[in-house]
């Protein structure tokens, strides 16, 4: 693999596997709590993997924050998307304004939301709440060429990490990735085709609504861009910064800084997959920190659970983005985590487990 920053290096040093020990033992708690065997299904199976994260002295999730992460892209140009591109910015600012499905359900799930501006094609100016992280205004069009710099990739994972290590000065507990930006899911089925060697048409989908003769153009646009930019599947970065974008980066970044930091982390749908393939192929250990929220309707997602070796706990139909699946699923997550630090054991309570014999 080609070098990278200093900084990224550094952070993919400190990604280590989750301790067995921890996970052993928070199972054996949960397997101690009055209820048979394996009974709260996957929750406890999420409960064990987040206490192991937390360390098994856990006793309460106090905050839980979802990262939305926006950007333009140049391949809007093919007409891969039904909604134009300054539709990015208009949800910036409903973001900002509360008035957006993720805030809703961030607001009733006690979630904070934090937007962060990676390269939509708009000066946002000083407005109120906005984390500026702009490296260009939108990538360029990965049809003709590579959609950004090696260097704006690393740029881009090296903030998307800063914001991983302000999280953990905050003390948060559970981190979400979500996403905004118009045309998205095309580079997202082009890093998971690349990465998960399968062909565009296996990976594309229908995105914000195109028919299927939009669906067929799309796919061969996908084509074309990893003709033209022939992207190293040994290379993630190389890959991230042909077919990628500024806002899956950013989330590539979050993913490695906070598994560095040993937050758990739930993604959404397929723009936050084709990130966490991403920061798996640089460090497979974030797999131990990562929680696939869903099953969205875009077909990538079923090869990247298939790269991240996971199941997405949740399929209820979903193809919003915004972070919306993975702040529903952060509360499944926290839920979880009570069972283990609330719950009665047999022994505390004075019930008869089950027989043995």
């Amino acid at each position: 693999m080609p070098p990278m920053s200093k900084k990224i290096h550094a952070v993919l040093d400190k990604i280590v596997p989750v301790s067995s020990g921890k996970l052993k033992q928070a199972k054996k708690h949960f397997d101690s709590l009055t209820k048979p065997l394996g009974s709260l299904g996957r929750l406890e199976e999420w409960g064990i993997r987040y206490v192991a994260i937390a360390g098994t002295s856990f006793q309460k999730v106090e905050k839980k924050c979802v990262y939305l992460f926006s950007g333009d892209h140049g391949v809007v140009e093919e007409k891969v998307s039904a909604y134009p591109q300054e539709v990015t910015a208009q949800m910036v600012k409903i973001f900002l304004s509360g008035g957006a499905a993720i805030n809703v359900l961030a607001r009733h799930m006690q979630t904070e939301v934090v937007v962060v501006d990676m390269g939509v094609n708009h000066d946002f100016k000083n407005i109120p709440g906005l984390i500026h992280r702009k490296i260009a205004r939108g990538t360029d069009n990965m049809r003709r060429g590579p959609a950004m710099t090696r260097h704006q990739a690393e740029q881009a994972i090296v903030a998307g990490m800063e914001l991983a290590d302000a999280a953990k000065k905050q003390k948060i507990d559970i981190l979400g990735a979500g996403d905004m930006g118009i045309g998205n899911t095309s580079p997202s089925s082009a890093i998971i085709s690349v990465l998960g060697e399968v062909p565009p048409n296996k990976t594309t989908g229908f995105g914000t609504g195109i028919d299927k003769k939009s669906w067929e153009h799309k796919v061969a646009v996908i084509e074309d861009a990893i003709r033209v930019n022939q992207p190293d599947p040994q290379d993630p970065i190389d890959v991230l910064a042909k077919v990628g974008g500024f806002e899956i980066a950013g989330i590539v970044g979050l993913i490695l800084g906070s598994s560095a930091n040993q937050i758990p982390i739930v993604i959404d749908g397929v723009i936050s997959i084709a990130a966490a393939v991403i920061a798996s192929k640089l460090n497979k250990n974030v797999q131990d920190y990562l929680f696939t929220s869903h099953k969205s309707s875009e077909p990538g997602c079923e090869t990247g659970f298939q790269i991240l070796q996971q199941k997405p706990l949740l399929d209820l139909g979903m193809r919003l983005g915004e972070g919306t699946g993975a702040v529903i699923a952060m509360n499944l997550l926290e839920a979880g985590a009570k069972i283990y630090s609330e719950m009665a054991t047999f022994e505390n309570a004075g019930v008869s487990q089950k027989n043995r014999g």
